[in-house]
């Protein structure tokens, strides 16, 4: 595992303070992604295999990884499932293969970018670029659209339950039962839907409500 940070003053420069996890166990390959990304004013932190990856990430919490798919012990997929689920992490695929199984796990997992190998450092650079400055975007917006006037935008269930509306915990308790998830990962996936949709958590809660109440009437 390395970390390493670059100061060139090219056209990526204004990228400096972003923070970048790669992951490859071809050593030469993870060399020479790390070297041109730090050159490009990125600070890397690598891995050469799924369980180091997951824990540099949980340590370092990097803005973007870029993951190889098949590697030794966990998988890219592996590696991305967590950064998704535990650490909302984006990712992007940098692989050999593009069967059409490969695809579509990339495409579950909700990659902001999927790259097919042989790729040099020229060509992934605008592209890690791009997905930087999306994301940067995504979040902006969502900030300015989804005010939460009572203050549940980012803090974890276990403190919310004396300001929070009944409605909200009948709609977390919905998307527990529905998708198999503890308290705080089921309110973490109805503010994200709240923050996409341009709603408060409270709206989006009543939405949700109001869906399942209408899909419960006879003959729907």
């Amino acid at each position: 595992m390395n970390i390493t940070s670059g100061n060139w003053g090219g056209p990526h420069a204004a990228a400096s303070k972003a923070r970048i996890l790669v992951v490859d166990d071809d050593r030469l390959v993870l060399a020479t992604l790390a070297h041109g990304l730090a050159q490009a004013g990125y600070e890397v932190i690598d891995a050469d295999n799924g369980d180091d990856a997951i824990l540099l990430a949980r340590q370092h919490r990097p803005d973007l990884a870029l993951l190889d798919i098949r590697m030794a012990g966990k998988s890219g997929f592996d590696v991305a499932a967590y950064l998704r689920e535990h650490l909302r992490t984006p990712f992007m695929f940098l692989s050999a293969f593009a069967d059409d199984d490969t695809v579509r796990q990339v495409r579950a997992l909700g990659a902001v970018a999927y790259l097919v190998k042989p790729l040099d450092i020229g060509q992934i650079l605008p592209t890690v670029d791009a997905a930087l400055a999306s994301l940067a975007q995504s979040d902006a917006a969502r900030a300015r659209i989804a005010p939460n006037p009572i203050g549940l935008a980012n803090a974890p269930a276990s403190r919310l339950s004396a300001q929070t509306p009944d409605l909200v915990w009948m709609a977390v308790g919905v998307l527990m039962h529905r998708y198999s998830l503890p308290r705080d990962q089921a309110l973490l996936r109805l503010q994200r839907l709240a923050a996409e949709d341009g709603q408060t958590l409270a709206g989006q809660a009543g939405r949700l409500i109001d869906a399942l109440e209408l899909l419960a009437r006879p003959g729907q």
